[in-house]
């Protein structure tokens, strides 16, 4: 394997770990939000969630695609994921800014996918970062839509 490729393999853990965490997190919010935008938010919560659910199995497929290990356990996701866990159970305004935050650290992670497949001419993983880039930053616009 080469460095170029092992470099994409680890931003794609990074990637793998940020984006599970928040799937919890946003499946978490799911269950517990409440408010006068309730109904709205729940829906939009579980839109996201279920496609986070499968984003994160193309990515780790992608990791082994490339002849590493896809990290699976909470503990390697906690050990490097950037996107934090709330305290308790946190007003709908809150849930929806901080999940907008989110969304920029996924997209963040896409990039540096992007780079490191670029670097390693992997158009397959390159392709991969841009499509999460994308979702992730309709994600966050419409989130954000909610708090104007």
């Amino acid at each position: 394997m080469s460095d170029q490729a092992k470099s994409t393999a680890d931003a794609l853990a990074q990637l793998l770990a940020d984006s599970y965490t928040l799937y919890l997190k946003t499946h978490n919010f799911h269950w517990n939000v409440k408010g006068p935008m309730f109904s709205t938010l729940h829906t939009m919560f579980e839109t996201e969630y279920l496609e986070l659910a499968l984003a994160v199995d193309e990515i780790a497929e992608r990791i082994r695609a490339l002849g590493f290990r896809a990290p699976g356990t909470y503990r390697e996701f906690g050990a490097i994921t950037k996107i934090e866990e709330p305290e308790g159970v946190p007003a709908a305004t809150a849930m929806v800014e901080t999940l907008a935050g989110d969304q920029d650290k996924i997209v963040a992670a896409a990039k540096k996918v992007f780079a490191a497949a670029e670097g390693a001419s992997d158009q397959a993983s390159a392709d991969l970062a841009v499509r999460r880039m994308e979702i992730h930053q309709k994600n966050a616009w419409m989130l954000r839509a909610h708090l104007e």
